[in-house]
């Protein structure tokens, strides 16, 4: 044992020259190769790695802004290819809309200001179908379900009544809703486009929308009727009439104020008849979903003939020839 310690002490024991620096032979060479080279501490190697980290950033950063710059230039040289129409992506830009822009434009609808044209100051040559299918599909069902809730309150008295769910009248593809609603606000702006389109050829002076635009434009001014068609289901009859012409009041105004400033160039006679015809197909749909949907209590009321006899004399019996 103690020879075995012996030794352990002397390998563990070193001398001052074992202790001092030595260099090693291939850094000796690099050194003797190059003796302006300097060695970098483990900081400055980090903080060259985070500089071509920056510059590699950089260089993403230019090629993305080149890129978008060759899209712009391509979109306005008309060199870009279009997609198919009957490809998603066609459609895939019309719905690219997000909900602060829905809600601004569901704003504009509701709250008409003079001098503020909805396609200017809402659209901004940015019309979508998002928006407006939404609208008109709640629409059909606020009108539906509170039509079914109103004829419920206004019978529920009468122990002779059954209630029966009528929701055919609205969720069915081809029920008198969706018909009246999809229709008035595809139809109607595709009819009020071509009208336009034609004037605009024989008289330069009137100017015209696109066909998306004046879709958009149909469509959000239909969103006053959501909130309207719920209100509804309250049995009085002169409110409901007063909500109509409130409704009517807002949205139509919509319209005038929007497809005015395009058609006042024109003859007069024309201009109005425009107007004219705008706000009655507007008026129609309202006054028609309000009379179909949502009766009154004198429309309920059926007249009953009565066969039984006079009182007083049970034997007498009625000759019926």
């Amino acid at each position: 044992m103690d020879l075995v310690d012996t030794d352990w002490k002397k390998t563990a024991m070193a001398t001052p020259e074992d202790l001092q620096f030595q260099e090693f032979e291939e850094a000796a060479q690099l050194l003797s190769a190059n003796p302006e080279a300097v060695t970098r501490s483990a900081r400055d190697l980090s903080s060259v790695k985070r500089e071509r980290e920056r510059e590699s950033v950089r260089v993403n950063v230019n090629l993305s802004e080149e890129e978008g710059e060759e899209e712009e230039a391509e979109l306005l040289s008309g060199q870009k290819k279009q997609p198919n129409f009957w490809s998603f992506d066609y459609y895939q830009s019309f719905f690219n809309i997000d909900t602060l822009q829905v809600l601004d434009r569901i704003k504009g609808s509701l709250l008409p200001l003079p001098g503020k044209n909805f396609v200017k100051h809402h659209l901004r040559n940015n019309p979508d179908l998002y928006g407006p299918f939404w609208i008109c599909a709640t629409l059909v069902f606020t009108v539906a379900i509170s039509g079914n809730l109103s004829t419920f309150l206004l019978k529920m008295g009468d122990p002779q009544y059954h209630y029966r769910p009528q929701f055919h009248k609205g969720v069915s593809v081809f029920c008198p809703a969706w018909l009246s609603v999809f229709c008035y606000a595809w139809l109607v702006p595709l009819a009020l486009w071509g009208f336009l389109q034609w004037r605009s050829s024989s008289n330069p002076s009137v100017t015209s929308y696109s066909f998306l635009e004046t879709v958009c434009v149909y469509g959000y001014s239909l969103f006053i009727y959501i909130p309207t068609s719920i209100l509804w289901i309250i049995p009085v009859d002169w409110l409901r009439w007063l909500l109509i012409l409130l409704a009517m009041a807002l949205s139509g105004s919509v319209l005038v104020l929007t497809f005015w400033p395009v058609i006042r160039d024109d003859t007069k006679p024309a201009s109005i008849a425009t107007v004219t015809a705008i706000l009655l197909l507007h008026a129609l749909l309202a006054i028609g979903c309000k009379m179909y949907f949502f009766q009154t209590a004198t429309q309920m009321m059926m007249p009953v003939a009565s066969l039984a006899p006079p009182t007083g004399n049970p034997n007498i019996t009625l000759n019926q020839s």
